[in-house]
């Protein structure tokens, strides 16, 4: 009990006095986890759109290949966007590997599946016949899309929950794509494993834990307060 109140001490000192290496990977998670699951709302909602309003064939095999896409290894989703990234690769004229931006981009990855396997789902878990009545009521694509996520918002926010959860916690991808050199493209997940392969029982790995726990406390409690919040549904529209 003595020791652990020792490492506890010695972590908070480090988060009070402000430690610029904490500051530093709080900051550089916190872009990583906006960035990342901005890039694939904007990337994901249209699809999940297209697959929970779409009627179209082979939109159940597409339901069915974003369902799965949920179970992809983040090792493997990390070594096949390193390989994209590298100079021989694809995408090597844009020279990120082994930094933040390559990051990003395979964050946003590991995101993706859940922007896009949740929000069709959340879409058919409406009430029935509630798109129907707004097709009725005259409501174009746009407005029927506005509707479905309006009135599915909490299923789509707990796909946002989900998605940013991912890119906070994430440590293999991040490892392999970015590097994780420390200072300069780490997170606090992948800090924290660094520190306790290199510097067993040190306070920066106590200080990272907490942090880490604490941010993803504060914005996924955030997300799920905003999801409880509810309005009331109003079906006017204008002929398209």
């Amino acid at each position: 009990m003595a020791f652990l109140w020792e490492q506890l001490r010695g972590g908070l000192a480090l988060i009070w006095h402000g430690n610029p290496y904490i500051l530093s990977l709080t900051w550089a998670t916190i872009r990583v986890a906006l960035v990342s699951t901005s890039i694939a709302l904007v990337i994901g909602l249209p699809i999940g759109l297209v697959i929970g309003l779409g009627r179209f064939r082979g939109r159940r095999a597409l339901h069915i290949l974003a369902n799965a896409s949920l179970a992809l290894p983040p090792v493997v989703v990390g070594v096949v966007v390193l390989l994209l990234l590298l100079p021989q690769g694809l995408f090597g004229s844009l020279r990120i590997e082994f930094t933040l931006r390559g990051v990003y981009v395979v964050q946003a990855v590991l995101a993706l599946p859940y922007v896009v396997a949740l929000t069709p789902a959340a879409i058919q878990g409406l009430a029935p016949g509630l798109l129907a009545q707004a097709r009725a009521l005259g409501a174009g694509r746009r407005q029927l899309s506005l509707l479905a996520l309006r009135e599915a918002r909490i299923g789509v926010l707990a796909a946002v929950i989900a998605a940013m959860g991912a890119t906070i916690s994430e440590v293999g991808a991040v490892i392999i794509v970015g590097g994780n050199f420390q200072g300069y493209d780490e997170t606090l997940a992948s800090a924290l494993l660094e520190q306790f392969n290199y510097t067993a029982n040190d306070p920066y790995e106590t200080a990272i834990a907490i942090v880490l726990l604490a941010m993803i406390l504060l914005l996924i409690g955030t997300l799920t307060v905003v999801q409880q919040r509810t309005g009331p549904i109003n079906l006017r529209f204008r002929a398209a």
